[in-house]
Formats: structure tokens, C-alpha cells, sequence
């Protein structure tokens, strides 16, 4: 079974890796700041659109109650989330901390854009600690209860 990102958080990861390209092609600290980011969050991105969002597909199915053991095939996704569940938060320190930067740079250069992405990309490193990456694990621990 193949198990999709939901389109909502796919465009939102585009629109988020489309604004931090733009700032890495800035001159000077900001593009310098930018592209800090860029190498953590890249890798980052790629791991959470390979386990961590994939699961949530799921979720309109098992609302109505729909469960079939096809799905269970998530489960090392949830799994493999879990365990990694502590360094993914840590990416997401680093990503803060490299933000910060980035928005110092900014707002010396009073380019105002730069701390607004950075302040959505915090508002969605914070949605994902504290709602999807903890809803995609239960979506696993929610399928072991139903095998």
C-alpha cells in the first residue's frame, strides 16, 4: 500500500523550501544565513516526507473506521519515526537557532520578508512536535491495537 503525505502539508513543505531558496540566492549575511539553514533543514525535510508525514494519509480512513491490513505496512514508518523521534526535535533546535540567525541578519538589512518565513517555519517545526509527529506515531500504535 502506498501512503501519501496529505496535499495541504506537501504544499506546505514546497512553499517553505521555495522561500528559503529565494533567501539563500541573497547576498551578504542574510544568503550566508540562509543557506546555514538550508543544509540543516534539506536533510531534515527529506526524512520527515520518507516516515514521519506519510502516516498521516492515513487518517480520513481510520476516522471513518476503515482499517485494512494493508495498512499495517506504515507501522515502520511509525516505528522508524519513534525512534528517532528524539534527534527529529533536535533537528529542529538546530533549525531554530539557525532561523535566529537569519533573522538578526534580516532585520539589520531591514528585509522583513526573511523573519516573517522565519517565524512560519518555527509556528511549523512547532506544529509538527506538538501535533503530527505525535498523531502519525499513534496512527501506528492505533494499527498494532487493530492487527
Amino acid at each position: 500500500m502506498e501512503f501519501k503525505i496529505p496535499k495541504s502539508l506537501k504544499l506546505e513543505h514546497e512553499e517553505l523550501h521555495e522561500e528559503l531558496a529565494k533567501a539563500t540566492r541573497e547576498s551578504g549575511k542574510i544568503g550566508d544565513a540562509a543557506k546555514a539553514v538550508a543544509k540543516i533543514l534539506r536533510p531534515h525535510f527529506v526524512k520527515e516526507e520518507e516516515y514521519a508525514l506519510p502516516p498521516l494519509g492515513l487518517l480520513p480512513f481510520l476516522a471513518e473506521g476503515k482499517v485494512t491490513p494493508e495498512m499495517t505496512d506504515v507501522l515502520k514508518m511509525t516505528d522508524k519515526l519513534k525512534a528517532e523521534l528524539h534527534q527529529m526535535l533536535e533537528e529542529h533546535k538546530a533549525i531554530v537557532a539557525a532561523l535566529k540567525v537569519l533573522t538578526d541578519a534580516a532585520k539589520k538589512e531591514k528585509k522583513t520578508e526573511y523573519p516573517r518565513f522565519a517565524e512560519k517555519l518555527i509556528l511549523h517545526a512547532q506544529n509538527e512536535e506538538e501535533v503530527l509527529y505525535p498523531t502519525a506515531i499513534l496512527i501506528g500504535e492505533y494499527l498494532k491495537l487493530k492487527k
